[in-house]
């Protein structure tokens, strides 16, 4: 069984200690929200698990060895969408994602029209994505997840900027990533309902 595993991970920036003693462990059909007060070290945390930066101490493992092992291994099943949407302005929306599915690991024989039109985006799907609201900009990022055929999904604030119908269309998404064997783990200041159970939290203080 996959498994995303943080020991005693601790993050200092700059002379700050943003947390310490993070350890948690995630498992396929598994989703964590973590939460804290702004400036706790949220993106930092989710940053560290994507080994796109170092923990002060600790480590992150997958599958019981650290990801920097085999990086490309780890991130062949990792999908992250961070604070910033993470597109060129220049191409449009549907650019963006032709361009994203040449990067990750993808089901290509989803139909991109059919993505557009339900994260709303039907009617500006060819215009440059620099006159794009930041909530469409946001539901151009949240496509990218349509498409993808990652395990681990880790998402920095995936509902900001989105309506209520966007809310629940993005929850219907996540719910139907864990009921596939998907694994989430996002940071948000709202409460979201994708099963039964309340989602379980991560709880970062120093």
């Amino acid at each position: 069984m996959e498994l995303l595993e943080a020991r005693s991970l601790s993050c200092v920036r700059g002379t700050r200690l943003l947390f310490k003693d993070v350890n948690f462990q995630i498992r396929p059909g598994e989703i964590r929200q973590v939460r804290g007060a702004n400036g706790a070290g949220k993106t930092s945390l989710l940053r560290i698990l994507c080994g796109l930066s170092l923990p002060e101490h600790g480590e992150v493992l997958w599958n019981g060895k650290p990801i920097g092992q085999d990086r490309s291994h780890f991130h062949a099943q990792l999908a992250y969408i961070g604070h910033a949407p993470g597109l060129k302005l220049d191409l449009t929306a549907r650019e963006n994602l032709l361009f994203a599915l040449s990067l990750q690991s993808a089901h290509h024989h989803v139909d991109m029209g059919a993505v557009l039109e339900r994260v709303g985006l039907g009617a500006s799907a060819d215009l440059l994505c620099r006159h794009l609201s930041a909530g469409q900009l946001r539901r151009v990022a949240i496509a990218r997840l349509h498409f993808s055929s990652a395990l681990l999904w880790i998402l920095d604030e995936p509902f900001s900027a989105i309506d209520s119908q966007g809310v629940g269309d993005i929850e219907t998404l996540l719910a139907a990533h864990l009921d596939t064997g998907g694994m989430i783990i996002f940071t948000s200041h709202q409460a979201i309902q994708v099963s039964k159970e309340p989602v379980a939290t991560i709880e970062l203080s120093s």
